[in-house]
């Protein structure tokens, strides 16, 4: 039984490698590993998402010279299977003077333990651990054992790279051969369900071609990856349209239909930091001041997104989207800065009162302006009563212009209420 796809494909060479330009440029860390121009080659820890091609780095380094390759799996292997490999590989550099790279997959699965286990091989260079991880290294992985290597960090393969490998897939003679054709529409959707990761985008090509009689159409991929294909072109009307009813779903407080679109979204294969950032806007824009807290949780959510990635990230996404969409909602700040923008193009403004002037500022060293400001002194608000001062802060021509007006939604109510009587004593009222 031959190789899968995605074996069969992968990269042996630099030139064949998609993505992770930023990592692989001339000189580069990586770049003199995989070219061997490393006598002694340092430790790596690979951090990125699945499929952007870790694997495939830790074999290339691994093969640049006359190494040994050992792969181990941090889901089966445990520390006497660890302590093993480095015994072996102690022997082998000590009677063979042959150096060992030790590639393990999930490092971030591994005990502190187990992690302790590989620092005397690291330490003496018995081996070269390469490691790979979906996770932060900074919070999965040991301080002694990140201290003895270099982090690189790998990025979401771009979608017009899994474009080019699903292309390469069809005509390579490791590959499909020409043997297989895919229409334009399963192509788009094809590279949006593999959301960035080659490997899945190669495993579902192959899983279609296996379906198909010779031409891969959307029906066939759909039953293929055993999943309804949506039709959610990129960069098209319906990715703007589900995107848009996703916004005013929540916007509207249907928190069943903000969830509907949020599954769209994600089945589709969208980007969820795409849909991290509609999130937090939609937080300022739509919930704004009725509940504050709504954007410091739409933040959190867009982190911890980029932090875990997928398939979790649904479940985070769902739980700022249903929070925004049963909060209160209020967009009297954005009409405020919208309304202040505005006067401002309309030629609106004028210079700022002198009691706010920096005291400093080459205008207030001027004997004239100096004596305007004397008999018109900054009151310091802290030093009244109730911490409001009654005095100018608008220019001249905007006195009285009046752009937040809150409404009585959640906790803006109370704003509003405190609003009224700020604005009462400004006016000295």
């Amino acid at each position: 039984m031959s190789a899968p796809l995605a074996v069969r494909l992968r990269p042996s060479t630099l030139q064949e490698i998609l993505g992770q330009q930023h990592l692989l440029q001339t000189g580069s860390p990586l770049e003199r590993l995989i070219q061997g121009q490393e006598k002694h080659i340092t430790s790596v820890l690979l951090y990125g998402p699945p499929g952007s091609g870790k694997t495939t780095l830790a074999k290339m380094i691994a093969n640049s010279g006359s190494r040994t390759f050992v792969e181990l799996s941090a889901v089966s292997s445990g520390v006497a299977q660890v302590r093993e490999v480095l015994t072996q590989a102690q022997e082998r550099l000590e009677q063979e003077n042959k150096e060992t790279v030790l590639f393990i997959d999930e490092v971030h699965r591994f005990s502190k333990a187990q992690q302790d286990a590989l620092l005397p091989g690291v330490e003496n260079r018995w081996v070269t651990l390469v490691a790979a991880t979906t996770e932060n290294p900074s919070f999965s992985i040991i301080s002694p054992l990140l201290s003895r290597s270099i982090v690189l960090t790998l990025r979401r393969i771009s979608d017009d790279d899994i474009e080019t490998l699903i292309n390469r897939a069809l005509t390579d003679l490791r590959g499909l051969n020409n043997e297989v054709t895919i229409s334009a529409q399963a192509s788009d959707s094809l590279v949006r369900l593999a959301a960035g990761d080659a490997r899945r985008a190669l495993t579902y090509l192959e899983a279609a071609a296996g379906a198909s009689n010779g031409q891969i159409t959307s029906e066939v991929l759909s039953r293929a990856v055993d999943r309804v294909i949506e039709n959610y072109d990129r960069g098209g009307d319906n990715h703007y349209d589900v995107a848009s009813a996703f916004i005013k779903s929540i916007r509207g407080s249907d928190v069943d239909a903000a969830l509907h679109y949020l599954a769209r979204m994600l089945e589709a294969g969208e980007d969820p930091r795409f849909i991290a950032r509609r999130v937090m806007i939609s937080a300022s824009e739509d919930v704004g001041m009725a509940d504050p807290g709504a954007l410091g949780l739409a933040v959190a959510a867009a982190q911890a997104v980029a932090l875990v990635g997928m398939p979790e990230a649904r479940i985070i996404l769902a739980e700022a989207v249903t929070y925004l969409a049963c909060a209160p909602k209020s967009n009297a700040a954005y009409l405020g800065i919208e309304s202040a923008i505005a006067d401002l193009r309309a030629g609106k403004g004028g210079p700022v009162p002198v009691p706010l002037r920096d005291p400093n500022s080459g205008s207030l060293r001027d004997k004239k302006e100096s004596a305007v400001r004397e008999s018109s002194a900054y009151i310091y608000p802290h030093d009244e009563a109730l911490g409001v001062a009654q005095q100018q802060y608008l220019p001249d021509a905007l006195v009285g212009r009046e752009y937040y007006h809150p409404t009585v939604h959640g906790y803006e109510a109370r704003v509003k209420t405190a609003l009224e009587q700020i604005r009462k004593m400004l006016k000295g009222n």
